[in-house]
């Protein structure tokens, strides 16, 4: 990565997963994908983009918003605090 390029580490921002959460991390924007990790509690993640998925309801309340926090990985956003009940990244696609 080029330092000063638009996506350095320095620029993104990172959310907290909920409290007490170790946070099931899938395949796509959904239940029904695989899980491909399991974030442990504590654990903090970058929002590269969000894109609608399976509807699911946990501790920030119900949405059907999810995450991608890395190449192929999604978390509900559902589970992390982003201080807002819609999108606080760029759509992906």
């Amino acid at each position: 990565m080029v330092l000063g390029s638009p996506m350095s580490a320095s620029a993104l921002t990172y959310y907290p997963v909920a409290p007490g959460v170790q946070l099931n991390v899938r395949s796509g924007p959904g239940t029904d994908y695989t899980v491909v990790t399991v974030l442990p509690s504590g654990a903090k993640v970058p929002i590269f983009c969000q894109t609608t998925g399976t509807t699911v309801t946990g501790p920030y309340g119900t949405s059907n918003i999810w995450d991608n926090i890395d190449n192929g990985e999604y978390v509900s956003d559902a589970y992390v605090n982003t201080g807002s009940d819609g999108y606080v990244a760029s759509r992906c696609g």
